[in-house]
C-alpha cells in the first residue's frame, strides 16, 4: 500500500488511550481529527533512545509554539509492544537475568510491582531472591502486554506534558492503512511504525514528513514548525 501523502484524506481506524481519569477509553481517529488541525506523528518504539530523548520531548517543549500556528492537538500514535521488545527472545538464562534486573531499573519498582501477579500467573517472577529463572520464563516469547498500558506507562515518564496525547495502535492496524508500516522481522522486532510527522487540517494531509529507516531528520517539532 502506498504511504499516506500531501493531500491525501486520513484513514479512520480505533485507538486505545487513558484517559485524565486513568479509565481505559477507544476513541476514532476521525473523531480525534475533524474539523481542526492536528498533528499525528509516530515513532517506532516506546521507550527506545530517539523517541524517547529526542522525538516526544521536541513536540512537548513545542506546544505551545505548535499550537500558536492553529495547531488544535497533537497525537501520538505507537503500535509497539515495548516490554516485550525491551526483554527480547532469548533463550539465554543469564541474558535474561540481566534483562529482569535492567528492566526493574529502567521501568521503576512500581510499574514492575503491577505488573508481577499477573506473570505470576505465568510463572514467572520480576523479584526473584536470588535471580534464579524457572523454565516457565521461557514462555516470555509469548507474553503480549496490552499497548494502552504501555503507552500509560511510557506517557507518565513526561510528567509536564500538557498536550501530547498518547494513543496505541496495538496490532499496528492504523499504521498499516496510513502505509507506514516498517518490517524489523529480520531484527527481531516484527512489524513497526516508521517515524513519521503529519499535519492535518480536518483529515487532510498537508504535510507528510517521512522518515527512512530509522533516520530522525524531517520528522521533529522543529521541521513541523518550519512547514506550517
Amino acid at each position: 500500500m502506498a504511504p499516506i501523502a500531501v493531500g491525501d484524506v486520513i484513514p479512520d481506524g480505533t485507538v486505545a488511550y487513558f484517559d485524565e481519569q486513568d479509565q481505559l477509553q477507544q476513541a476514532s481517529i476521525h473523531s480525534l481529527a475533524t474539523g481542526k488541525k492536528v498533528i499525528l506523528f509516530g515513532v517506532p518504539g516506546a521507550f527506545t533512545p530517539t523517541c524517547s530523548v529526542k522525538h516526544v520531548p521536541g513536540f512537548i517543549e513545542k506546544a505551545g509554539e505548535l499550537k500558536s500556528k492553529g495547531i488544535a492537538d497533537i497525537l501520538l500514535i505507537s503500535g509497539v509492544d515495548a516490554l516485550r521488545r525491551f526483554l527480547g527472545i532469548c533463550t539465554d538464562l543469564e541474558v535474561v537475568c540481566y534483562r529482569v534486573d535492567a528492566l526493574r531499573r529502567f521501568l521503576g519498582c512500581w510499574l514492575v510491582s503491577l505488573l508481577n501477579p499477573y506473570l505470576n500467573h505465568l510463572g514467572l517472577d520480576l523479584y526473584p531472591s536470588d535471580h534464579s529463572i524457572t523454565p516457565a520464563f521461557r514462555k516470555w516469547k509469548n507474553l503480549s502486554i496490552n499497548d494502552p498500558f504501555v503507552m500509560k506507562a511510557w506517557s507518565k515518564t513526561y510528567p509536564d506534558n500538557k498536550d501530547v496525547k498518547f494513543l496505541a495502535d496495538g496490532s499496528a492496524s492504523y499504521t498499516h492503512a496510513l502505509g507506514l508500516e516498517l518490517d524489523l522481522s529480520e531484527k527481531g522486532l516484527g512489524t513497526r511504525s516508521k517515524r513519521f510527522a503529519l499535519v492535518v487540517d480536518d483529515l487532510k494531509v498537508t504535510v507528510a514528513n517521512i522518515e527512512a529507516g530509522g533516520e530522525f531528520t524531517v520528522s521533529s517539532a522543529d521541521d513541523i514548525l518550519k512547514a506550517l
